[in-house]
């Protein structure tokens, strides 16, 4: 569900770099990629595939906000895989004797301190940025900033994670753009709005559930929700990328691609609809 991809150490980032990036070119790398003021942005990216950047984080969070203006929006999501049933848990799985302990003192989902899990520098920088929203749901949160961040991340409901009422949804209705920088179509959280939205065989719901604060008081909720999968985003997004004739650019030393994201699902939803098998 869109973690990052195993990171590079900062030696290795160093050796790789030639010279540091800047504010300066990863603004011109942004814009050559077609990134433009008021555009609505869903950012995925691995932070040392860039190379070595003067700054860090906090330089490619201002890079992408002051070509945006207030008038664009920034969306990163900002997942938190440990907060969810124990015994769906697989990297790692935990001892079932464990499970009921997690369940009961896990502690409740609060967007202002829970941190995301292993999605990355720049995510963790985002989310505490001045300005920044964050959506509600324990599992599937999305952070936002810039004028519609608060129109994305307001209603986003538990059975919908990345579904209908999701920030991925509203997203697909501003007619967002997907920003993938240094990571590929497996964690383009968008093509689960297609999985929502397509017909294919052995689509089934699973129970899960959550540690989350109602009324301050921190209660363990269980629902249904459709079991994702993400094992063939790689085929479906090269597939779509031959469709259109799509050549990646780069942002520093990261291969980086910028796609209409409605038109991304759109054809998604026909590709898994045609694609999926019975044994998949």
């Amino acid at each position: 569900m869109g973690t990052e991809p195993n990171k590079l150490s900062e030696k290795e980032v160093v050796r790789s770099t030639q010279y540091p990036k800047t504010i300066t070119t990863l603004k011109r790398d942004f814009k050559a990629l077609g990134i433009k003021p008021g555009s609505v942005i869903l950012m995925h990216s691995s932070l040392s595939k860039i190379g070595w950047i003067v700054g860090g984080s906090v330089a490619i969070i201002k890079a992408l906000m002051e070509i945006l203006t207030p008038k664009g929006t920034l969306i990163m999501p900002a997942f938190t895989a440990d907060n969810t049933d124990p015994r769906n848990w697989e990297n790692p799985p935990v001892p079932e004797s464990w499970w009921d302990i997690i369940r009961n003192e896990m502690p409740g989902y609060d967007p202002r301190i829970t941190p995301p899990r292993k999605m990355g520098r720049i995510v963790n920088t985002f989310r505490n940025w001045p300005n920044v929203i964050r959506s509600k749901h324990p599992v599937s949160s999305f952070a936002a900033w810039g004028k519609y961040a608060k129109f994305i991340t307001k209603k986003h409901e538990l059975e919908a994670d990345l579904g209908e009422n999701s920030p991925i949804a509203r997203i697909y209705e501003l007619d967002g753009y997907i920003l993938l920088v240094g990571v590929t179509h497996e964690n383009n959280s968008s093509l689960h709005l297609a999985e929502y939205r397509s017909e294919y065989p052995n689509k089934k719901w699973q129970s899960t559930g959550s540690a989350i604060l109602i009324g301050n008081k921190r209660q363990w909720v269980e629902w249904e929700e459709l079991d994702l999968n993400s094992d063939d985003f790689e085929q479906l997004g090269a597939d779509f990328e031959a469709k259109i004739n799509y050549i990646p650019s780069k942002v520093g030393l990261a291969d980086a691609r910028l796609f209409s994201q409605r038109d991304m699902v759109d054809f998604a939803v026909n590709w898994i609809k045609k694609n999926r098998r019975a044994n998949f």
